[in-house]
């Protein structure tokens, strides 16, 4: 893809005005130059132009928000001062992997007063003798060569890196909060789940402990009904073994009991037994 259409792509329905960082790594520049950019791009803080095959940065418009530029792995040589020139806010260039031989090429960068951080990885220039000592004398602004500033101390995260690796810092933190808040959705309907859990099982212990009180009544109720009916049978023989009636054997044998039968107290004799004695009455 040529880097015309790729920054149509990048733009997404966005006008130039809006966009912060534009990333255009890898897509094919026409005899090596920019094409596509222009001046509108007025709040662009990031641009990333790595492996397009430039040969030159004599195209570039001016972007006076530009922050940090990353030219890496291309066929620059040498025309430097166009950054100075279009660039004057300029604080990170990356250069690493391109065609510069000698330190003079990179005179032009003195007058890029807000420039911290330079990278020439895998450049000729390196090979030089005395190439750190040479640089950080010819650009005095400069605090990091290579990642490493004059003592050799390793840039740290904030020093080494501006903020166009993640420009819309914004739009991070609004999809933090968003995420956040999704969160707490979750936790309270989980919360929500477990209380609801926590009502059915308390429901269904109260509905056994009911039908275990309504089972015990009802025993108990029947418990009560066979008591009483053993006492009825218990009463009613009685009657018999205890003489409430007088034998029927003497009655129904008045001979061999007729000695001892005599009449049984009108208050003591049953309506069965009246009718025994009458029928064995002589």
């Amino acid at each position: 893809m040529d880097m015309k259409k790729r920054i149509h792509l990048e733009l997404r329905n966005r006008t130039p005005s809006d966009v912060r960082e534009l990333v255009l790594d890898n897509c094919r520049s026409v005899e090596g130059k920019i094409e596509g950019l222009t001046a509108e791009f007025v709040n662009l803080e990031f641009l990333s132009l790595i492996n397009v095959g430039l040969i030159s940065v004599s195209n570039l418009p001016k972007l006076g928000k530009l922050k940090k530029l990353e030219l890496s792995d291309n066929r620059i040589s040498g025309g430097l001062d166009v950054l100075a020139e279009k660039l004057p806010n300029l604080t990170h260039l990356n250069l690493s992997g391109n065609k510069l031989k000698d330190i003079s090429t990179l005179e032009p960068l003195k007058k890029l007063d807000n420039l911290k951080s330079l990278d020439l990885f895998n450049c000729e220039v390196t090979n030089l003798n005395d190439y750190r000592e040479s640089v950080f004398k010819l650009l005095p602004q400069l605090t990091y060569l290579d990642g490493y500033d004059m003592e050799d101390r390793e840039a740290s995260d904030s020093d080494g890196e501006v903020d166009g690796d993640g420009v819309d810092d914004d739009e991070d933190e609004e999809g933090e909060e968003e995420e956040d808040e999704d969160g707490e959705e979750e936790d309270f309907d989980e919360e929500e789940e477990d209380e609801e859990d926590e009502e059915e099982v308390e429901g269904e212990e109260d509905d056994e402990e009911v039908s275990g009180e309504d089972e015990e009544e009802d025993f108990g109720q029947d418990g009560e009904v066979d008591e009483e009916d053993e006492d009825e049978d218990e009463d009613e023989d009685g009657m018999y073994h205890h003489g409430t009636f007088p034998s029927l054997k003497m009655y129904l044998n008045p001979e061999k009991h007729s000695s001892t039968l005599t009449p049984a107290p009108l208050s003591h004799v049953s309506s069965v037994s009246d009718q025994i004695t009458v029928l064995n009455s002589p």
